[in-house]
């Protein structure tokens, strides 16, 4: 697995990640929200494998 996902996008996903598990475990939203798990692990791991698919890649070159 190649670190495909930069430090903004990283970030972003876990705060989107973590605020829909919350939402989810307080049952302000139904079990939809579990899909937060997707983008957290996503923004740990620094891989998407929707970016490798589309060919896109927001982590910056490392030189």
């Amino acid at each position: 697995m190649k670190t495909n996902a930069g430090s903004l996008d990283r970030i972003l996903r876990v705060a989107v990640g973590l605020v829909l598990i919350a939402l989810a475990a307080t049952g302000t939203v139904g079990l939809w929200g579990w899909i937060g798990v997707v983008p957290l692990a996503t923004g740990l791991f620094g891989f998407c494998p929707a970016y490798t698919l589309l060919g896109i890649n927001t982590c910056p070159l490392k030189k």
